[in-house]
């Protein structure tokens, strides 16, 4: 699906490139490209970019607070890039719009440091898989104006910021006294990496003596759970250095049962495994209070963030080099492992931790104030299977948190949280904490009335401005509300007003993952929605613009959701689920009748027009059906048979069909149909595209816009064209490109020139003409 770069090998690397922001000079050593034909810029016109508001929809990893300045906070997440906290309006800001196409891998953020000393330097280390699903390699990003503008190092080996172990952390870390100095800590056998000179280059440190050796599943053929968990954190102890020299002690965490933690005294020059510590679980995380010399480290069996089975939490003694369990529950009496470690900088003593893989009936938070002699638990049972909880929720501001849900006790909704690796307390507010969950980031700003057994403590999203869903695909109808989203993990929603929260995602039934929706488009009431869920029903009907649902009956076979269509005018259905072939139904997926001369797993469409003609494609072959979706033929040929194909009729225009889609180094591109596909014509200019929608035309033309994620002109973009495609113009810009956006486009029938874009991690983006 996305194209490979070149990949350098050398252990120390030199830094030139400059994102987000206006071209940067060479680095010495960088480089040169071989000089290629000019190619003409495409035209451009200035937009104004926004989120659809859903607030959050994904995992948080990862939470930073600089330690010297109040109120500059960062978020990672895995696939959705990096955020800085904006105190005055208590919302997130993106950081990492900037990451191109080619890049795309770089939305996944594998950890995050914020520099004590100059906070205006930030840092992350970025790459989405270790494995050949994404095919660049990780970087570390660095940034003197926080996170405005980033400066790129390529590393010769990949990082992981959506693989197994990424609530592990921070793998990122600067010396709190020389911030020359970084360690990184890799994966997938990499070791632990240092620069000297701010970021701008790494070496391996070859003095360290263990990789790690914990994979998830070593037998996984794939890659992806077997890649050795590496190296997950590195701590540095600040009483072991002053002023602007460099820290001498320093902790690292290593994914290795028998051999967790490792220590430098020297300032990294040598280093050795700490004596009696305890074996058998990984250490998630390693916080430091160096005012009491203690390292806590909070352990689970597992590597996370969804496995973890069981755990405990230890308190080292830096001043006698003692061990003690600390645990919050003895590891016999629990069934999660432990995470989401944090200091109270105010008062040392104070620590929190949770019990991160903790599912069922909720996760659990626990607390300390006297460094872990005792302990006090976010809620407890009185007596099963009713609840005590030492807190209060308030999701109003994000209400779909609820999911809709009424669960029988012990279970709560809204939950308190699933995969909570993230925890962090303000190091200059004790009342104030945050942690990251799986949809959401939750905080408190009066987290000390935990400790008045007459107080609850109040917990509210902290999320506004921090998109993360991956979007599947969009719908715009020309009435009723005017967006429908297909998401990963939330389901997608109907989006009345693109500026405020959903009150809940689509309900009866719920889907995991929506991966197709359409509407009737002389009847844009009717709407079908398919998704991915462990059982039926994985189709949906809904006769009021997707207000209302209710499930469908499911022809033999299907495993998920595949893609659906609609008839123009709502009488019928086309479904080509996983699992089975192409299916059509006439009265709500009530019964089914398997359709003929369509091959299994082909995407399927309706034409805006006449109700009775659907079409399909697969393997470069396009299908057409005119007898409502019993029967179809194949008909044009030589199109893409290799990569992402995706096609969309022209509303109100018969037979009329763009398609777009291919590889690279094969077919790719954006093709014309209006004979109902039984011939395509290629759309001259367009290199590469992926997606194709419509939109209201222009003023003084009759036919829709035009909107594509494409390469023309040699510039990957956002273009629009308001002639039938005989040019573009590119609407998005270098600042505003978000990864990968290639799932699904369309413009707004109401709208001129409004535009809806899915990313794949930042959420559902829209533009309109600036001003």
């Amino acid at each position: 699906m996305h194209r490979a770069r070149a990949l350098p090998a050398l252990l120390g690397l030199v830094a030139g490139l400059l994102v987000g922001g206006p071209a940067a000079a060479a680095d010495p050593g960088a480089r040169t490209a071989t000089a290629e034909a000019p190619v003409t810029a495409p035209a451009t016109e200035a937009y104004d970019w926004k989120n659809v508001r859903i607030d959050g929809g994904g995992f948080v990893p990862g939470i930073v607070f600089n330690r010297s300045e109040q109120h500059l906070a960062y978020a990672r997440t895995d696939i959705g890039g990096a955020y800085r906290w904006q105190q005055s309006s208590k919302t997130w800001k993106p950081l990492l719009d900037s990451v191109g196409w080619d890049d795309w891998g770089h939305t996944g953020v594998a950890s995050l440091a914020s520099d004590s000393v100059d906070p205006d330097r930030v840092y992350a280390a970025v790459g989405t898989y270790t494995n050949d699903w994404d095919p660049g390699s990780g970087a570390i990003l660095r940034s003197a104006d926080r996170g405005e503008t980033w400066r790129k190092t390529d590393l010769p080996f990949k990082l992981g910021g959506n693989m197994p172990g990424r609530g592990m952390g921070e793998r990122l870390a600067v010396d709190p006294h020389d911030n020359r100095v970084l360690y990184l800590g890799a994966p997938s056998g990499k070791g632990l990496w240092r620069s000297t000179d701010a970021g701008v280059t790494w070496s391996e440190v070859t003095a360290f003596p263990n990789s790690g050796n914990y994979a998830q599943d070593p037998d996984d053929s794939s890659g992806y759970a077997s890649d050795n968990q590496g190296i997950v954190w590195v701590t540095f102890d600040e009483s072991t250095g002053s002023g602007y020299s460099a820290t001498q002690t320093i902790y690292v965490g290593v994914a290795d049962k028998e051999n967790a933690v490792y220590r430098s005294t020297d300032g990294g020059d040598s280093w050795s495994r700490i004596a009696k510590q305890p074996t058998g679980h990984l250490p998630h995380k390693g916080v430091l209070d160096a005012e009491n010399g203690y390292l806590y480290i909070a352990y689970s069996d597992k590597g996370g963030p969804y496995d973890g089975d069981k755990g405990q939490v230890w308190r080292y003694s830096t001043k006698n080099n003692k061990w003690k369990d600390i645990s919050p529950v003895a590891e016999a009496d629990t069934s999660y492992g432990y995470s989401g470690l944090t200091v109270d900088r105010q008062n040392p003593g104070t620590v929190m931790v949770t019990g991160y893989s903790s599912w069922w009936p909720d996760t659990q938070l626990f607390r300390t104030t006297d460094s872990g002699e005792n302990w006090t638990s976010a809620w407890e049972f009185a007596p099963y299977p009713e609840r005590a909880n030492r807190y209060t929720m308030d999701v109003s501001s994000v209400p779909w948190l609820s999911w809709g849900s009424n669960p029988a006790p012990p279970e709560q909704t809204p939950k308190l949280g699933w995969m909570t690796e993230a925890l962090e307390i303000d190091p200059f507010d004790s009342d104030r904490m945050m942690y990251g969950t799986g949809a959401t980031i939750y905080g408190t700003e009066n987290l000390t009335n935990w400790d008045d057994g007459n107080g609850k403590f109040t917990i509210k999203p902290m999320i506004e401005g921090l998109e993360e869903t991956a979007v599947n695909d969009l719908a715009a109808p020309p009435s009723g509300a005017p967006l429908l989203s297909a998401l990963g993990d939330i389901g997608g929603f109907r989006h009345t007003d693109l500026t405020k929260v959903p009150s809940l995602m689509y309900t009866s039934p719920n889907f995991d993952t929506t991966t197709s929706l359409d509407y009737a488009e002389s009847r844009p009431d009717t709407v079908v929605r398919v998704g991915n869920g462990a059982s039926a029903p994985r189709i949906a009907f809904s006769t009021d613009n997707a207000a209302n649902w209710w499930g469908g009956q499911e022809p033999s076979g299907v495993t998920g959701g595949g893609t659906v269509a609609a008839a123009a005018d709502g009488s019928r259905v086309v479904w080509s689920p996983q699992g089975t072939g192409v299916h059509t139904t006439s009265d709500f997926g009530s019964s089914w009748t398997a359709s003929s001369g369509i091959p299994d797993g082909a995407t399927v469409e309706a034409d805006r027009a006449d109700p009775r003609t659907f079409y399909g494609f697969a393997a470069g072959t396009f299908y057409v059906s005119t007898d409502g979706g019993a029967t179809f033929t194949a008909k044009a040929t030589g199109l893409p048979a290799e990569g992402d194909v995706r096609f969309q009729a022209v509303p109100g225009e018969q037979g009329d069909i763009w398609l777009a889609g291919g590889k690279p180094e094969g077919t790719y591109g954006l093709w014309h149909s209006t004979d109902g596909g039984t011939s395509f014509t290629r759309v001259p200019g367009v290199e590469e595209a992926d997606t194709i929608g419509f939109g209201k035309a222009a003023p003084g033309a009759s036919y829709q816009t035009l909107y594509t994620s494409a390469k023309i002109g040699g510039v990957r973009g956002i273009f629009r064209s308001t002639d039938e495609g005989a040019s573009w113009v590119r609407i998005n810009d270098d600042a505003h490109q978000w990864g990968w956006t290639g799932a699904a486009i369309t413009g707004d029938p109401r709208v001129y020139g409004r535009v809806y874009v899915s990313t794949n991690g930042r959420g559902i983006v829209y533009g309109d003409t600036a001003g």
